[in-house]
């Protein structure tokens, strides 16, 4: 049995073998918002994970949050951070660093990355996004549309 210092070791993201974007193709992942946030952090400290994508199992649930900085990617520290919500993916897929994520059908930014900190029981979303507003200062609402698709 390995620990998780050796697990990281092992990942190829972490060793830097996997290309920037290995992807060629994938079905966009939908969901639906579950709960609008109404939080924004100018020193949240998110650290995005050091990988280019993640997995959502059937029914599973992921805080979405984004952030105004321009350089945020996996392996940098997110200061600025606002929740937009929670959604839920009734089908499985992945979410791919990249991604355009829109929430009925209306841009809001591309994926820059994955955080962990409230795992196991949920994983963070950060979209770089052009502004800094919370789910209520958007005017979001449960029930709509959440998609993450490859960006053309």
């Amino acid at each position: 049995m390995t620990g998780r210092g050796e697990d990281r070791i092992r990942d190829p993201y972490a060793l830097g073998i996997v290309p920037p974007q290995p992807f060629a193709a994938k079905t966009p992942l939908r969901g639906q918002l579950v709960a609008v946030l109404r939080v924004s952090f100018e020193r949240r400290g998110l650290e995005l994970e050091p990988v280019g994508s993640r997995a959502f199992p059937d029914g599973s649930i992921a805080e979405l949050a984004v952030t105004d900085e321009p350089d945020a990617q996996p392996g940098k520290t997110v200061q600025r951070a606002a929740y937009l919500g929670f959604v839920r993916f009734p089908t499985g897929g992945l979410v791919i660093v990249g991604d355009r994520c829109s929430i009925d059908g209306v841009t809001v930014g591309v994926v820059a990355g994955f955080d962990t900190s409230h795992e196991p029981n949920h994983l963070n979303i950060v979209v770089r996004a052009d502004r800094l507003a919370h789910g209520a200062e958007r005017g979001l609402v449960p029930g709509q549309a959440v998609e993450f698709s490859l960006a053309s």
